[in-house]
């Protein structure tokens, strides 16, 4: 072995930080409909996927997967040529989780105010790259009054989002049904997955927003848009050459509102579609917009089987549950602009 010399560099140890933020800028690709006056609901929610998992692999050391999204309004546009950050940061850690807080704002280069777009939770778990399962992550501890606002809005949303579960597994989705449906199938890409070899979450997320704006385009024969998406539950990893069934069934209608659930199946090719395993479950609204982007009266849908009448009645019953719990905004109302620096 060869001998110190005394002079190697020391080691530095660094302070987890429990935040970090994504700027960049939006591009015209990520207009994924001609004529859109912005960036889709389903881009937005890859963006905050890819923020809120570098969020949570600066704070655990580790390899994480998204196991829940929750609780997202998008209240504008973000148009392509307008400057995005995303800001991530730690809202409170279970033993192997982490409950992060995300908000999009967006801003004219030319007039450099940032105005907020949307916020949301996203769940992580660490996972240990050898053996696959959970691992513990360090607590986080809130230390200003803003941190633990956070983490008292992140803790009001925990038997909202549990009841939120449970009722979206209370129902069946392969019964007679006369509703609108719609099933995009393809074969997961290289250039779909993570860091850790499996499918990014917000990619998948992409699909279902893809799916849904699809049924929903069908049915109102109008351009429609993302205003809501929540439940969004994951279950277990896609991998490379999986083979995908993104199946959205529209399930309720307000005056303006369409009500969208959609299941993300994967699995091998080789064992079928019947053999396909859910990966992922979704509940988005999307509403009908005009060419100046304003919304439009929603075609109605009138339920006619059992199990479509069952699915509009699940509707109502996730939006009363969000109106019960009333969970805290995770963002403080104000402010909502920013100058950039």
């Amino acid at each position: 072995m060869t001998p110190s010399t005394g002079t190697e560099t020391p080691r530095v140890t660094v302070e987890k930080s429990p935040s970090i933020t994504l700027r960049f800028m939006a591009a015209p690709t990520d207009v994924i409909l001609a004529g859109a006056q912005g960036v889709s609901g389903g881009r937005v929610l890859e963006w905050i996927d890819k923020a809120a998992y570098a969020c949570a692999v600066q704070w655990s050391s580790t390899y994480c997967v998204t196991a829940y999204v929750g609780h997202i309004h998008f209240t504008r546009p973000i148009p392509s040529g307008h400057i995005v950050e995303v800001r991530s940061r730690i809202a409170m850690t279970g033993r192997s989780s982490m409950h992060i807080v995300n908000e999009v704002l967006s801003a004219d280069p030319r007039e450099g105010v940032f105005t907020r777009a949307c916020d949301c939770l996203v769940i992580f778990v660490a996972k240990d790259t050898e053996t696959g399962k959970s691992m513990a992550v360090p607590t986080f501890i809130p230390t200003t009054d803003e941190e633990r606002r956070a983490e008292h809005a992140a803790k009001s949303r925990i038997q909202l989002r549990s009841d939120i579960e449970s009722e979206m597994l209370k129902h069946t989705y392969d019964g007679e049904s006369t509703a609108p449906r719609i099933i995009h199938r393809f074969m997961a890409k290289p250039t779909d997955i993570n860091w850790g070899g499996k499918v990014h979450g917000g990619t998948a997320m992409e699909w279902i927003d893809s799916a849904g704006t699809s049924i929903t385009m069908e049915w109102a024969g109008e351009r429609t848009v993302a205003v809501y998406a929540g439940g969004i539950r994951f279950y277990k990893p896609i991998a490379i050459g999986d083979l995908i069934e993104v199946d959205s069934r529209l399930t309720q209608t307000g005056k303006r509102s369409m009500a969208v659930t959609t299941h993300v199946r994967a699995g091998n090719p080789r064992g079928g579609r019947e053999n396909l395993e859910t990966a992922i479950h979704a509940t988005f609204t999307y509403v009908g917009i005009d060419i100046d982007g304003n919304p439009l009266p929603a075609r109605q849908f009138t339920p006619v089987t059992a199990e479509d009448k069952a699915l509009w009645e699940h509707t109502s019953t996730l939006r009363q549950l969000r109106e019960k719990y009333q969970p805290m905004p995770l963002i403080e109302p104000v402010p909502a602009t920013q100058t950039i620096d």
